[in-house]
């Protein structure tokens, strides 16, 4: 495509900073950068019509890891390590609520749970065994306790009596945080440019040269903020891995209020609108969710009706709206790569399925490796 004098001039020259993704990391890579070079010409390529990975396409939870999901972190982490992993996810979620306010992103704490299907008693058992330790090592977080054992008041069938509660856990709506942050970008005079993929990209030195579908630009500094997708165009160890969703029609007099996990962190679901919202199944085939293409299967979707059925909404009848994935970025180790790759070249990649709790430290500390 041949641009105008104008278009070139506006969007494709004179550019000092080129961000690659405009989800969480990418917005607040680029908000930062404007904090910090308020003359600046900022840019961001983004592959999609709106957001396009996991931002704007994960379960809204405003979370940073259950009971179980801890436990299993400890067989491969350090306990200083899950305790910095868990203060992140903290601190990134408070910068996040105090960026955009709690009424924009309506954020809501009513509390996470994590519940127990009828042939986890062993694995509710071990979680009993260790539930002190855990509370002990991430009290000085919280200033408190954080998980409790709980009776199970919600209806659900086919578990087990008792749950763990964490009464510091909430939800937020991602459509209305992407769009609050979106709308940041914008009146900080940073342009989105959408429908663009970048195929490749040259360290020059003195500049970077960024060739995409669409065009060949050149910067200053390019910041990579693209998680799952991120193998396409660096080679950071960060292995995509595809999140199926599903959400009903919304339900008359619904009882189900707060966040839930179980086996886990496999497996969650919340109130949204009146309707229940529920993820998850990746287990089912480690293999085939290992992708960074977008889509759902019969595997998975059956197995999360079926849940629906048979646990979260077994008296109650159900109609499914709406079907999606996202694609996170994971690896072997739950931490982040924040790095810089060449002169010019950062990246900031792997948030491990936490990007809603720690995209927004992760974007900031992505802006000031400079």
């Amino acid at each position: 495509m041949k641009f105008s004098y104008w278009e070139n001039k506006t969007w494709l020259s004179n550019i000092d900073f080129v961000v690659v993704g405009s989800g969480i990391v990418g917005l607040n890579c680029a908000l930062e950068l404007r904090t910090k070079h308020p003359k600046s010409k900022i840019v961001i390529l983004e592959k999609g019509l709106i957001p396009h990975g996991a931002s704007s396409r994960n379960a809204g939870f405003a979370c940073f890891g259950s009971l179980t999901e801890i436990i299993s972190d400890l067989d491969s982490h350090s306990p200083l390590e899950v305790y910095e992993l868990i203060q992140k996810r903290v601190s990134g979620l408070i910068r996040l609520r105090n960026l955009l306010g709690d009424k924009q992103i309506k954020y809501k704490e009513f509390g996470g749970n994590e519940i127990f299907l009828q042939d986890d008693t062993e694995k509710l058992q071990n979680s009993l065994s260790k539930i002190d330790d855990i509370n002990k090592l991430i009290e000085p977080i919280f200033n408190g306790k954080v998980f409790e054992l709980n009776k199970n008041k919600f209806n659900f069938q086919n578990t087990l009596k008792d749950i763990i509660h964490n009464k510091f856990e909430g939800q937020i709506d991602t459509g209305e945080m992407m769009d609050a942050l979106l709308s940041k970008a914008h009146k900080s005079n940073i342009r989105v440019i959408n429908n663009v993929f970048v195929e490749n990209f040259e360290d020059l030195s003195s500049s970077v040269k960024v060739c995409t579908n669409q065009f060949t630009i050149s910067c200053n500094k390019l910041f990579i903020a693209t998680n799952g997708f991120s193998e396409s165009i660096i080679q950071e160890k960060v292995v995509p891995a595809r999140a199926q969703v599903l959400i009903t029609k919304p339900i008359k007099n619904l009882k189900v209020i707060g966040t839930f996990h179980f086996q886990q962190g496999y497996y969650y679901f919340r109130n949204i609108d009146d309707r229940i919202l529920l993820g998850g199944g990746r287990n089912l085939d480690f293999q085939a969710e290992n992708t960074n293409e977008f889509g759902v299967t019969n595997t998975v979707q059956s197995k999360l009706e079926k849940l629906l059925r048979e646990v979260i909404l077994p008296q109650t009848d159900f109609e499914i709206d709406q079907r999606w994935s996202g694609i996170m970025g994971i690896g072997n180790k739950k931490t982040t790569i924040t790095k810089q790759l060449s002169n010019n070249v950062y990246c900031g990649v792997r948030l491990g399925g936490m990007g809603v709790a720690i995209g927004t430290n992760v974007g900031s500390e992505l802006a000031n490796l400079i």
